[in-house]
């Protein structure tokens, strides 16, 4: 039982140092940038040691890598929470493309997802950040709007592909002080000519 306790609180001191390092490496991310935040930053903000950032994480890159991970994350609960009501499955896509600007409006997420995300891990590693967490809730919502006519696996891909592209680039306007609500519809005509065709 003793030997229980420990192995829990060791991995529970764990899990909060880690926490802790992610939570400073996203705060200096978005406020200085990829590249101009250091290792030895990230370990003086978060009150640790760079023997605990690197136990945790390879490198800086691995860390962002997290950071990502952990932020696309949290974009693909927001859209599963608001969607998880009797929804139409065409009705799901627009409130999911809703719910995903509003995650998108977290502040230093959009630095974080669309910006320099592709510059440091590079287009493939993000699609696969991507694919583990809001890509393939996209794609299955695509064929669940077009049934029984849903496309091959392939043409549904590119389909969400295409898709999420749209959302991201209306993300990045909406960011920019474009009206989020003409987005919203915008996106909303897209998803019903797509579905019904």
């Amino acid at each position: 039982m003793q030997q229980e306790v420990s192995r829990r609180s060791n991995r529970e001191r764990s899990d909060t140092t880690r926490a802790a390092i992610l939570d400073a490496a996203r705060g200096l991310f978005v406020s200085r940038g990829y590249a101009d935040t250091s290792t030895p930053d990230i370990v003086s903000a978060a009150g640790l040691t760079r023997g605990a950032l690197y136990h945790h994480f390879e490198d800086k890159k691995a860390l962002f890598r997290a950071v990502a991970e952990r932020e696309a994350g949290a974009v693909a609960a927001t859209i599963e929470r608001e969607t998880a009501n009797d929804l139409t499955p065409r009705e799901a896509l627009k409130v999911g493309a809703r719910a995903y600007f509003d995650a998108m409006g977290e502040p230093g997420r959009i630095r974080l997802l669309l910006l320099d995300g592709p510059a440091v891990l590079g287009k493939k590693e993000m699609m696969a950040i991507d694919a583990a967490h809001a890509q393939r809730t996209l794609e299955e919502g695509i064929a669940e709007a077009m049934a029984p006519a849903a496309p091959d696996a392939a043409t549904l891909s590119a389909m969400a592909s295409l898709l999420s592209a749209a959302f991201d680039r209306a993300a990045l306007d909406i960011a920019d002080g474009a009206p989020s609500e003409i987005y919203v519809e915008t996106i909303g005509t897209l998803i019903d000519r797509m579905v019904s065709a």
